[in-house]
């Protein structure tokens, strides 16, 4: 059963990057929810009933929150999710509610994407750093969006508790200038295999 203590919310607006002012506002937001963790100090073999009943609400109230936050699917350019448990649970149990399509698919739908959510999941204490790595939602290749939200909350998550995560950008880094993987690629003689041209 799904039991969420808080949500908190994480905003950053970028005027000025790298001692020059951006072109428009770039932010960076994220909707964290804290929840009771199922299966904390036990070993648990099948964990696919709590799955199933906790990923979809979850994947479905962070979506609304984040796409509120945003302004709009369409306001949300790169995405990505992450996932922190506490002392007494296991990295699979932060990977369980994350890396399911039951909480995913409602934020890839809600904001048009077709690649995959980048993903984090880790273990820790009250106050852990929280790390949201997110890419462009429809070009995996496209280096501008690879960026990372960092931020922590102070109480937690408790040693029974996980956070649960999602992130995005309105867009990549403003003054980028190292190319995209397709560069490279080509000039390896690799298959470019680049979405951005079809």
């Amino acid at each position: 059963m799904l039991q969420i203590r808080k949500f908190v919310t994480f905003d950053e607006e970028v005027l000025i990057e790298g001692f020059k002012a951006t072109e428009i506002p770039w932010r960076m937001y994220a909707v964290a929810a804290v929840i009771q963790n199922p299966w904390a100090g036990k070993y648990v073999e099948d964990l696919q009933a709590e799955i199933y009943d906790i990923g979809p609400k979850l994947g479905e109230q962070l979506t609304d929150r984040i796409v509120t936050l945003a302004g709009g699917g369409d306001e949300i350019e790169a995405y990505g999710k992450s996932a922190v448990v506490g002392l007494d649970g296991e990295i699979e149990h932060a990977s369980a509610l994350i890396h399911t399509l039951r909480f995913g698919n409602h934020y890839r739908s809600a904001v048009g994407a077709t690649s995959y959510l980048s993903f984090a999941n880790t273990r820790g204490p009250a106050n852990a750093p929280i790390a949201v790595p997110l890419m462009d939602k429809n070009d995996a290749g496209r280096r501008s969006h690879y960026l990372t939200i960092q931020f922590s909350i102070a109480d937690a998550p408790r040693a029974d508790e996980i956070v649960i995560v999602l992130g995005g950008a309105s867009g990549g880094r403003p003054h980028h200038r190292i190319g995209d993987r397709y560069q490279d690629l080509e000039a390896l003689g690799n298959d470019v295999d680049n979405p951005a041209a079809i």
